[in-house]
Order: structure tokens, then sequence, then C-alpha cells
């Protein structure tokens, strides 16, 4: 097989002559999107940061009695956000809640339009799925190359991953409401006179709004698993004392912040859960 391995398809060259000139290329982009990614999480952390704890924690609660109606809930919210200050890691769920909302700003407005133009064009979508194939199967450690290389360390690497690997949840899961909207609505719609923006805004989207809503919902649960990675390129947040349990063999703090994540993961799950 050494005649095979001789004429081997040089990929990995390939990928480097093209990083190679981005990088030399395209500095101005990637400069001025290291500064819109740098004001978008700076924004979000000094909201989160200013006030008292126990003021975010309420607001939390807020909003998930404002969005579920339920105080069950609501009191899980309210006591998981209690648990999370009493293990003295609220500081670093901020970090990571940012880290998060960052994502789910840049997904939604990334994937919600791109699944809609994809569900009202199929051969458009037909070309997207494999790089959405791509992107979701491709090893997550593969974007840090290129966000560092781009950007350095620090969160917007870890943001620029995380969008990666996340965008394509909003997307699926747009186009999938978008497109099962049912012909005789869409019939209905266009025999009153309804001109094409009408039938997006007031049919197809309310009717999609369930699966756009899971597509927010998987975006941060995906996020949230991003966090240990995004650590690795020197992004704050919960995945740092989960590195630092790991380099230090400490079962103890591993454990204690792998909890405290999976409280974090419960409650937005909770909270942001739309039923139809």
């Amino acid at each position: 097989m050494n005649w095979l391995e001789d004429h081997k398809i040089p990929i990995g060259k390939w990928a480097g002559f093209f990083f190679d000139w981005l990088q030399d290329n395209g500095a101005w982009f990637f400069d001025g999107l290291a500064d819109l990614m740098e004001i978008l999480i700076e924004g979000i952390l000094w909201v989160l940061e200013t006030p008292h704890p126990l003021i975010i924690v309420a607001f939390f609660a807020a909003v998930t009695w404002m969005l579920q109606r339920s105080w069950k809930l609501t009191a899980l919210t309210f006591a998981g956000f209690l648990f999370i200050l009493n293990q003295g890691y609220w500081e670093e769920t901020l970090e990571s809640i940012t880290l998060v909302l960052s994502a789910c700003v840049v997904c939604m407005a990334v994937g919600v339009p791109i699944g809609i133009y994809s569900a009202h064009h199929p051969r458009f979508y037909a070309w997207l799925r494999p790089v959405l194939d791509l992107m979701q199967t491709l090893p997550t450690f593969v974007y840090l190359i290129p966000a560092i290389v781009f950007f350095g360390i620090g969160m917007v690497p870890g943001l620029l991953a995380t969008v990666i690997f996340v965008v394509p949840a909003p997307i699926r899961l747009t186009h999938l409401g978008v497109s099962s909207t049912p012909v005789p609505l869409l019939e209905a719609a266009r025999a009153f006179g309804a001109t094409p923006r009408q039938v997006l805004y007031k049919v197809e989207l309310p009717y999609a709004l369930p699966q756009i809503m899971a597509g927010l919902n998987q975006t941060i649960m995906l996020s949230l698993s991003m966090v240990v990675i995004a650590a690795l390129v020197g992004a704050d947040g919960l995945g740092v004392p989960v590195v630092r349990a790991l380099n230090q063999v400490n079962t103890s703090l591993g454990f204690e912040s792998g909890f405290v994540i999976v409280v974090l993961a419960i409650v937005l799950d909770r909270m942001l859960r739309v039923e139809r």
C-alpha cells in the first residue's frame, strides 16, 4: 500500500495554504470581528456582574415565571442559582453565561435567517446540508487551531469555536419549522391577499416558533458543552476549574465544578423549554 500513501492527497497542506492566505489578506476583517465580539462579551458581562448576585438570581427566577408560569420551575431556578452561590462559583458561572448568551446572540442572528432562506430554497438547503454535517461532526478541537491563529487566546476564540459548532442547530430547526408549515394555512393566507412578507411573519414564523425556541434551547445546551473546550484557549468560566482539576488530577474539584455545570444546564433548559 506504499504506492497509495506516496500519492497522498495533500488536504492538510491545502488547508495550511488557505489559512496562511486568510491570515495575510484578512487581518483587517478578523481584527474588526474580534473587536465586535469583545464588545458583546464585555457588555453582557458588565450587565451580569454589576448588580448584587441576589438581584441576578431574582431576575432569572422572574424570567422563568414569565416564560413557564410554573412556581415549581421558578423555585428550581432560584434554588439552582443559590446552590451555585453556595459553592463559590458565581463569577465563573457569570462568565460561562456570558459566553452562552454571546453565542446565542450570534447563532440566532445568523441561524434563523439562513434557516428561513433554506426553507424557501430547497436547492440551497441541499447544498448547505453537507456543510452543516461537517460543522457538527468535525472534532471541536480542530476549530480551536484557526481560532487561536486569527484571534489569539481568550474569550473571543472560545466564542468563535462555540458558534461554529453550535450554529447548525438553529439553522436546521428553523428550516424544519418553516418548511413544515401546513400547506392549507399557506393557501388560506395567500387567498386572503397576504404578501410573501405577511405570510412569513404572520403564518410561517408563528407556526415555527416552537422549533425556533427548540433551536435556542439546543444552542444554549451545546454552548454549555463547549465551556471546558473553550477554557483550553483561555476563555474564562466554569471550564477553567475543570481543566485545573484535570491537570492536578483533583477529583473533588472536578466533580464540584462539573456538578455546577450540570445544575446550570438543567436550570437554563427548564427555563427556556417550550411545548407546542
